[in-house]
């Protein structure tokens, strides 16, 4: 995506988010990573927006998709983008609750569908759904990694692509999180991208795409191939 157009997309959706969060109770949203991404520190709202970029530049070169899972979609702000190179799109999410109040600003497009994340309905999905799986930014929260992992890696078409993001957890990080104020505390944190990176790692060959930036990265960006 040029960046002339990651910008417009940036305001688009950025002006959205602060009107869901001017309208939420305060901290409900705060786990979905809303106040990042309309942040006043204008540093770390570029971080933010910057990983996306990241990952939309490298789904971009694969597309077009036939299906395509965004996995832990918490505001839909990938959604958007993966409505215009995937033929259908299902937004996951065991918290559906933001993609609702997000749609009131910004309807979800008509190849767009959402679905409970649950561990019942992973289990129950059929094998082999998806060409493209997102998880930006989620599996630092899941309780069982290795077997939500093996979730996603069976819920992929062989050749398909499972794009990870997530955050590093390391000193410099763990600064910056008390620098943007009590809303990003990583209590709800069950582990760093090392481990993600790692454990998936055991089950399939895993390629990096970014890291954000080095020598001491906040955010690292990798994708497994089914």
């Amino acid at each position: 995506m040029k960046s002339s157009e990651f910008n417009a997309y940036k305001r688009r959706y950025g002006a959205a988010i602060q009107q869901v969060l001017y309208e939420a109770e305060p901290g409900r949203l705060d786990e979905i990573g809303f106040p990042a991404y309309s942040h006043a520190n204008p540093l770390i709202k570029w971080l933010f927006w910057k990983r996306l970029h990241a990952v939309m530049d490298h789904v971009e070169r694969q597309a077009p998709y036939t299906r395509a899972l965004d996995f832990g979609c918490g505001s839909g702000v990938m959604l958007p983008f993966l409505s215009k190179v995937c033929a259908e799109v299902v937004a996951a999410d065991v918290d559906l609750l933001p993609l609702e109040r997000m749609k009131n600003h910004m309807p979800l497009a008509s190849n767009v569908q959402e679905w409970d994340a649950s561990s019942t309905a992973m289990a129950q999905a059929a094998a082999g759904s998806f060409d493209l799986i997102i998880a930006l930014d989620v599996l630092e929260h899941v309780k069982d990694l290795p077997w939500t992992l093996a979730q996603l890696l069976r819920l992929l078409k062989k050749g398909g692509q499972l794009v990870i993001s997530g955050p590093t957890e390391n000193a410099l990080y763990r600064f910056g999180r008390k620098l943007a104020g009590p809303e990003y505390s990583g209590e709800y944190h069950e582990r760093g991208v090392a481990e993600i990176r790692c454990t998936l790692r055991q089950q399939v060959k895993v390629k990096q795409i970014a890291s954000l930036y080095w020598p001491a990265p906040l955010f690292e960006i990798f994708v497994a191939i089914a």
